[in-house]
């Protein structure tokens, strides 16, 4: 057995190589680990991010255990999204490039842990899942490697150990800077195992992951009935799409930073500190009540009190966004179908975050001049003011909010804060949608003098 699992692993990670100048591009790097036929959440968290896969590099589709399904056996259910993704892919080329190959991702979709939690890690455990997380974070590429845990976390945690057990401790250091952890709700004792005996490793841990899904509604008009990716998207059992806030944290879409997480976006907005024993969920302590408990102190950054608000508050674009590209992927015309407008700040096209500085007592005049539309659709701005991750504590005002270029006066007692400005590029297609930047300005302080 042992023979056939490195043959296997050989095979798969000679399939895996990223595409050709993925590692050149802005995209994030993502594996997720999911528990696929626990809950038809992931099933359907799946589907919205195939249909957005041109904007990540996806590194690893990896069937894996949790609370609610201890014990896995094969990729079936991942391969018939696949396939169903195969057979939309031609019409979703043609509206956007970027998107992986159907047999890229074949080639990238491998079980991880068969068992439940730290039962499944340690001697002999290796799985194609552990040693794929492992080949991608040595990959000669400086983006970090964000592994996303839609169940449990011990894929993830058979890849550290691995590591830690067969490389020096500088090799073990180098291998953890890489990894960028985010689990949703916490799904095994794996998380808790992690970031008690590694607490440099950066581990968010999601639980305001509630009450941002969109309608029974919504999904019957605008996902459902939409070709072969809107038959696989299921109706919800529990909660619709519990785990879809993981890769919507770092969708480059210019809103955030994902390594700033207090900058939020829609994938929700977490604190900067590292919170005490943020627990899985219950089922957890059901299957053993010692399971974190047994880890304290441990540590994760986690929501902030906002919770799913956080998400809510960005419904429209992420909404419309989806319905968008569920109709790329039966629209086989460029011009039957609409897509992004592209958002300039300050003459800046990228999607990236921008930093200025201002005194205070001065007015900041930012513009989004240039700012253009691939369909030839008119174009409407909304400037405001992102208030939770605003340190100023007072009024601020925009003017000409709605114009290209608003203004923002700085009050006299803001020194010393930062500000966070954001722009919404509207464009007049149908879905409406929606391009973002965002400016941090940081308030000058006052001089002694």
């Amino acid at each position: 057995m042992p023979c056939l699992l490195f043959l296997f692993v050989a095979l798969v990670l000679s399939l895996s190589s990223v595409p050709a100048g993925a590692e050149s591009t802005g995209k994030p790097r993502v594996i997720n680990t999911t528990d696929l036929g626990a809950d038809p959440d992931d099933e359907q968290s799946l589907v919205r991010q195939l249909v957005s896969a041109n904007e990540f590099d996806l590194e690893g589709l990896i069937v894996a255990t949790g609370c609610w399904k201890k014990e896995q056996g094969n990729t079936d259910m991942l391969d018939r999204i696949i396939d169903a993704y195969a057979a939309a892919y031609p019409n979703l080329s043609v509206h956007a490039e970027g998107f992986p190959t159907p047999d890229y991702l074949r080639s990238v979709s491998v079980m991880g842990q068969t068992g439940y939690g730290m039962g499944d890690v340690g001697e002999g455990r290796d799985s194609p899942g552990s040693e794929l997380i492992i080949t991608a974070a040595d990959r000669d590429d400086p983006r970090p490697l964000w592994v996303m845990g839609w169940g449990g976390m011990n894929t993830a945690a058979q890849a550290i150990w691995k590591v830690k057990e067969t490389r020096s401790p500088e090799e073990l250091r180098r291998f953890l800077s890489k990894l960028r952890l985010f689990d949703i709700l916490g799904q095994d004792d794996a998380g808790a195992w992690i970031a008690k005996n590694f607490p440099e490793v950066f581990y968010i841990r999601a639980t305001g992951v509630y009450g941002w899904a969109p309608s029974d509604e919504y999904l019957d008009e605008h996902i459902q009935n939409h070709g072969p990716l809107g038959a696989v998207y299921p109706d919800r059992q529990w909660a619709t799409e519990g785990d879809s806030p993981a890769f919507l944290h770092v969708y480059p879409n210019g809103l955030n930073d994902p390594e700033r997480i207090e900058q939020g976006g829609w994938g929700g907005r977490f604190s900067p500190e590292k919170q005490a024993g943020i627990r899985s969920m219950s089922e957890v302590a059901k299957i053993d009540p010692q399971a974190e408990p047994s880890y304290d102190p441990y540590y994760m950054y986690g929501n902030t009190e906002e919770g799913g608000a956080a998400i809510k508050r960005w419904r429209e674009g992420f909404d419309n966004d989806f319905a968008a590209r569920m109709d790329w992927s039966i629209t086989p015309r460029y011009a039957d179908a609409n897509h992004h407008p592209v958002a300039v700040l300050n003459g800046d096209r990228t999607r990236q975050v921008l930093y200025t500085s201002a005194k205070p007592g001065t007015t900041l005049q930012p513009s989004a001049a240039g700012s253009t539309d691939p369909d030839g659709d008119a174009l409407s701005y909304r400037w405001s003011i992102y208030e939770e991750p605003t340190t100023y504590g007072g009024e601020l005002t925009l003017r000409k909010a709605d114009t290209p270029t608003p203004e923002l006066p700085i009050p006299g007692d803001a020194a010393g804060t930062t500000l966070h400005l954001i722009l919404e590029v509207h464009d007049g297609g149908s879905p409406n949608l929606i391009a973002y930047r965002r400016l941090v300005v940081k308030v000058e302080a006052v001089s002694a003098e």
